[in-house]
């Protein structure tokens, strides 16, 4: 990335590292090669175009060299600068947790829309919601921000996720709506609970040993898998939610399209399927159930 008597100009900066980027296996070449040079000048991507013909100084593409090497090694770009956007709001992420994933914003507007029928029935007490396996946190910062009328409770059993998740809490000011709770999904949650949340392990040992590798070697496993099935995890969470929900109340999980279509014959007579929503693929994504009383 240097080259004797030319300029390295923030334009051909871009250019050079997309193109080694792409040969390097990157999905989204330029997009990587914007975010991880707008977070090395410490500005906003749209700003790179108008200073296209600036030159970089040394320290600027020795620093965006070093992360560029990491980025064509595999890391993440999250992991690089550090955060991620997720329900158009910003998340601090690191290796300990997760990076948050446009699928699962399909889950915070299910989660709004159950609370929105759920508070209907509720005299204007608050709801008592749980988010489980928070992780960075962001399911439940999202779902705090647009509904008030909610106490969340974010369990997860990492504390050095929950470390992450507290400090995306404080930074956006919900420090006192919601409550940082370490424990193996609902142990440590009494009822009654309104709602239940959840992005659980779900992926198999086998889809594990298959997925990219810069998911299978830079993100938690203990986040990701479940077992063979895929179903350990949820298995258990749909055991401990039916004795803490409270009546009419929700479990919405967020799942692989494969288990989604299994969940009919699963998730036996306890639980009603009331919506299966899909993603922007059009695939199965996120179960919506309620509690039957059986």
């Amino acid at each position: 990335m240097t080259s004797e008597g030319d300029v390295w100009t923030v334009g051909r900066l871009l250019s050079w590292t997309t193109d080694y980027l792409q040969k390097h296996g990157s999905a989204s070449p330029r997009l990587d090669a914007e975010v991880l040079l707008a977070h090395v000048l410490d500005c906003k991507r749209i700003e790179l175009y108008t200073s296209y013909d600036a030159a970089a100084a040394e320290d600027v593409r020795a620093r965006y060299r070093e992360l560029i090497k990491r980025r064509a090694a595999g890391t993440p770009v999250a992991y690089l600068v550090g955060h991620r956007e997720f329900y158009s709001l910003d998340f601090e992420v690191t290796p300990d947790v997760l990076i948050p994933r446009p699928e699962t914003e399909h889950l915070v507007v299910e989660a709004l829309d159950c609370a929105k029928q759920l508070a209907a029935h509720r005299d204007g007490h608050p709801l008592r919601i749980v988010d489980v396996g928070t992780g960075s946190g962001c399911v439940a910062v999202a779902l705090a921000r647009h509904f008030p009328a909610a106490s969340i409770v974010a369990v997860d059993i990492s504390s050095a996720a929950l470390d992450v998740a507290r400090r995306n809490v404080q930074r956006h000011g919900l420090a006192d709506r919601i409550e940082l709770v370490e424990g193996d999904l609902l142990d440590q949650i009494a009822p009654p609970v309104d709602m239940i949340l959840s992005n659980p392990p779900y992926v198999t040992e086998s889809e594990y040993a298959a997925l990219d590798p810069t998911v299978r070697e830079h993100e938690p496993r203990l986040a990701l898998v479940a077992d063979q099935q895929g179903w350990g995890v949820i298995d258990r969470l749909l055991d401990q939610a039916r004795t803490r929900l409270a009546d009419q109340g929700y479990l919405l999980l967020e799942v692989s399209p494969m288990l989604a279509e299994q969940a009919a014959d699963r998730i036996g007579n306890a639980w009603e399927i009331r919506k299966i929503t899909k993603d922007l693929a059009g695939l199965p994504r996120v179960l919506t159930l309620q509690r039957t009383g059986v």
